[in-house]
């Protein structure tokens, strides 16, 4: 019974982003049919196919071992904190990012990483039949994470119409940047953060289609030179990306603090009212509906929506810090779809960044209508998460 509401799920999140739709008569169902089943596809090869397990436990090996080389570092400089049996959150999780960040970074600059772009972005476009920009944008966010992806695209976003710019709103609200796999990998089951990341890819292309639908000209179906700024010195550029990434840790660390410090101001507030009044209660009651078509039984469909919607309103690290300690308590089909869900960076915090950079870059009246766009943003972030869940957890009981 779960399994065929896990499946009713899957067109349940469809037809809720095909009734806040912009324009259903543009809706290109045949192109959205094609990309519902590939997607479904891939989630079984990643899953349930043998050898499509044993590619993601190659990947899951190799940050594993990327993770472990990182230590060498971590713990020359934190020695007393590092080797120990349980290490807090930000030296196990965040303090890899020393090292993954400006690999990344490192692979961007000799040109590597921009020709996987160009080839994945290429390849997608010809699958989806989606216009060439919003694919290679999907690709790059995959890879440089949403704002980054931004800034490297700006000179093509200024020329583009207001409708194609919201569509890239939206799907920048879908995405993690490769960078943060490292540290989702220390803190969830490899297997499902590894599926999530491309799964959230073409679900962002569904949803975006479905949503705000966008018929694009030959002529203006092109990709732009992106942004080339020369070279600086190889090892000034290494200084800068280290401390970028230095910088990353010390951003999720203080908003992890404040969130969950937030989080319990806002619980002390309502227990004043109430002794069962708190936000995750509330959050479970409005996210619940949304995680029982995930296929679960009525009590952990309210346990998962609390997470959910927790995450939605604070961020995934938040969550994650609070079910590592549990995990094990969790049936695998909970685990499955709830850690497919978190795999994003689909949050009310994420609006504030992407607007804020689309500020930087576009007129003030284009980025203004933008913003008027908001509760799209989080609508369709948040279809996504759920639409990538719920083909995850079609493999796994």
């Amino acid at each position: 019974m779960y399994l065929i509401i896990n499946i009713l799920g899957i067109f349940a999140f469809i037809g809720f982003a095909f009734l806040f739709s912009k324009d259903k008569k543009k809706i290109n169902w045949k192109a959205i049919g094609i990309l519902v089943v590939f997607n479904a596809f891939l989630a079984w090869l990643l899953i349930a196919f043998p050898l499509g397990r044993w590619f993601v436990e190659q990947a899951a090996i190799s940050f594993s071992w990327l993770i472990d080389t990182a230590f060498s570092g971590v713990g020359l400089a934190f020695s007393s904190m590092v080797n120990v049996e349980n290490m807090d959150m930000v030296f196990s999780a965040l303090m890899p990012i020393l090292l993954v960040v400006p690999l990344f970074d490192i692979l961007t600059y000799f040109g590597v990483l921009p020709k996987i772009i160009k080839g994945l972005g290429w390849g997608l476009s010809k699958l989806t039949g989606q216009p060439k920009f919003e694919s290679f944008y999907a690709i790059e966010m995959m890879f440089l994470g949403n704002t980054e992806a931004l800034a490297v695209s700006s000179g093509q976003l200024k020329s583009m119409s207001q409708e194609r710019l919201l569509t890239v709103s939206l799907m920048s609200m879908s995405c993690v940047s490769a960078a943060m796999i490292g540290v989702y990998i220390q803190m969830l089951p490899a297997q499902f953060v590894l599926t999530a990341i491309p799964l959230n890819i073409i679900n962002a292309i569904i949803i975006t289609s479905i949503l705000n639908p966008v018929v694009v000209t030959k002529e203006e179906d092109v990709i732009f030179e992106m942004n080339k700024e020369e070279k600086p010195p190889f090892f000034s550029f290494l200084g800068e990306s280290i401390l970028g990434a230095g910088k990353l840790i010390l951003i999720i660390t203080a908003m992890l603090i404040s969130f969950v410090a937030l989080a319990a101001l806002i619980d002390k507030v309502l227990h004043l009212f109430a002794p069962w009044l708190s936000l995750s209660n509330i959050l479970g009651v409005i996210m619940t509906p949304f995680s029982f078509l995930l296929g679960l039984p009525i009590g952990e469909a309210f346990q998962t929506a609390q997470y959910m919607g927790t995450k939605l309103v604070t961020n995934e690290f938040v969550v994650m810090a609070d079910i590592m300690p549990i995990m094990d308590s969790f049936s695998p089909h909970m685990m499955a779809v709830l850690s497919t869900f978190l795999v994003s960076f689909a949050n009310f915090s994420t609006i504030g960044m992407i607007l804020g950079c689309f500020n930087g870059i576009l007129k003030k009246e284009q980025a203004d209508n933008l913003s008027k766009g908001v509760w799209m943003m989080i609508l369709s972030g948040t279809l996504v998460s759920l639409l990538s869940a719920a083909m995850v957890g079609l493999y796994v009981w």
